[in-house]
């Protein structure tokens, strides 16, 4: 293997301290620009910086990826000043848990789901986990969850898709940035 392409290679797999801080600061930029639009419901967001999780894990794998969700909804939570608050807990949980399945997903069955496949079943595990949470620490009325379950299911479905759709545009343009780089390098 050339020189070259092992650069490229080293470039798409092993992240250094470096990338893992610029891709946490480009998911906490995501999260805060997100902040700036009107939410219909004040919980609900487009979870635009799981865009760069989904982006971490398929390009560098899960320790990264769970990485820069740590430092995200921890960063965030303090610029806004929600942490150790419910916000945070349904964050954290809700966001961990859409890492967690969505590497489990992408390395127990690598070539069945896109990008797009991934990001739904991140914010279903994302939206389900939050929903438990709200359940068992503040509402502890299952009418209530259920009842707004499918309103919260299908929100989550939907921009789980754009925010896919979004992820495989970025990476198909990355990979081709990195293939220029290696042709200029040769």
């Amino acid at each position: 293997m050339a020189k070259p392409e092992r650069k490229v290679q080293r470039l798409m797999r092993s992240p250094n301290r470096y990338q893992i801080a610029l891709l946490s600061a480009y998911a906490l930029a995501l999260h805060g620009f997100e902040s700036l639009f009107p939410s219909p419901v004040p919980w609900l967001r487009l979870g635009l910086a799981n865009i760069v999780t989904l982006i971490t894990l398929l390009l560098y794998g899960l320790r990264a990826a769970v990485t820069v969700t740590l430092i995200r909804v921890i960063l965030a939570s303090l610029l806004n000043g929600t942490f150790p608050g419910p916000a945070f807990l349904l964050s954290f949980g809700g966001s961990i848990t859409s890492t967690l399945a969505m590497g489990f997903f992408a390395s127990a069955t690598p070539r069945l789901f896109s990008a797009t496949g991934l990001s739904i079943i991140g914010a279903f595990f994302h939206n389900g986990t939050q929903l438990i949470l709200a359940y068992f620490l503040f509402i502890q009325q299952i009418e209530a969850v259920l009842l707004i379950s499918p309103f919260i299911i299908f929100l989550g479905t939907l921009t789980g898709t754009i925010n896919g759709i979004v992820c495989e545009i970025i990476i198909k343009n990355l990979k081709k940035s990195w293939k220029k780089i290696q042709n200029v390098d040769t």
